[in-house]
C-alpha cells in the first residue's frame, strides 16, 4: 500500500484529501506544521509527498529541500501561491508537480495517480546507466561524472535518466515534457525545459558553452550523444 505525506495547516482540506485518498487505498500521514513533519518524516517512508508552501511556522519549499537530502519520492505543492517565479522556484528545488488552490479534486487525485505511475516505472529494468564518463546508480538516486559525485535536483536527475535511457534518439520538447511532466500545464513550458537543460549541462559537460552529451537537434529536439 502507498504512502502519503501531507503537509496542511488547512484543516478543511486535510479532512478532505485524507478521505479522497484513502478511498483510492491509500495510507497518509498528516503534519500541520513544519516542526511536526520534521518528526514524522525522520520515522516514515513514504511514497509521495504532498506539502502546502505557506505555513504557520516555515515554508513547504524548505521542507522540501530537506526532502532532497534523502528521498527522490515525488513532491507535489499545493499553494494558492500562483507565480510564476513561485512555481518555477518550487519545481527547481526538487518538486514534480505544482497546484494552486482553488482545486478540482478529480483534478488532483489523477495528477497525484500520475506522479506515482511514474514513480512506480522509473528505472525498474536496470539498476546502473553509464554512457560518456556518466554513470547512473539508479537504486540509490546518484549521479557520477568521471567517478566523482554530482549534486543534481530532482527534475534534473529524472531529465538525465531520460536522456540516457534513450540513448541516440531524438526527443521532442513535448515528449520530454509528457514523460516528466504535465505538459498541459502552462507553467512547464519550452523555456523552462531550456532552463532546466542549460543547468543540467552545467553539471555533466566539460564545456557547456559547447555540449558534447545533451546535444540540441534544430527544429527537432535534443539527444544523448554517445559519440560524445
Amino acid at each position: 500500500m502507498k504512502r502519503l505525506f501531507l503537509l496542511e495547516d488547512d484543516l478543511s482540506l486535510i479532512n478532505g484529501l485524507s478521505f479522497a485518498v484513502k478511498k483510492q487505498g491509500y495510507e497518509i500521514d498528516v503534519a500541520r506544521t513544519t516542526g511536526e513533519a520534521d518528526a514524522l518524516w525522520v520515522n516514515g517512508n513514504y511514497d509521495l509527498a504532498i506539502l502546502d508552501v505557506s505555513l504557520p511556522d516555515g515554508s513547504g519549499f524548505d521542507f522540501c529541500k530537506k526532502i532532497r537530502q534523502t528521498s527522490k519520492a515525488p513532491i507535489m505543492f499545493l499553494t494558492a501561491a500562483d507565480e510564476e517565479t513561485d512555481i518555477i522556484m518550487g519545481l527547481d528545488i526538487g518538486g514534480d508537480d505544482y497546484i494552486t488552490k482553488p482545486f478540482k479534486l478529480a483534478v488532483f487525485l489523477s495528477r497525484l495517480n500520475a506522479l506515482l505511475r511514474r514513480s512506480e516505472n522509473f528505472n525498474t529494468d536496470a539498476t546502473e546507466l553509464k554512457s560518456n564518463d556518466i554513470r547512473i546508480k539508479l537504486l540509490k538516486g546518484q549521479v557520477y561524472k568521471q567517478g566523482k559525485l554530482l549534486v543534481l535536483t530532482a527534475s534534473e536527475y529524472k531529465l538525465l535518466c531520460l536522456f540516457m535511457e534513450n540513448p541516440d534518439q531524438i526527443l521532442s520538447p513535448e515528449q520530454i515534457l509528457g514523460k516528466l511532466w504535465d505538459c498541459s500545464e502552462n507553467y512547464v513550458d519550452n523555456n523552462s525545459l531550456t532552463v532546466y537543460i542549460r543547468r543540467l549541462r552545467t553539471k555533466i559537460e566539460d564545456n557547456p558553452g559547447e555540449p558534447k552529451r545533451i546535444v540540441t537537434v534544430r527544429g527537432m529536439g535534443y539527444k544523448w550523444n554517445t559519440a560524445g
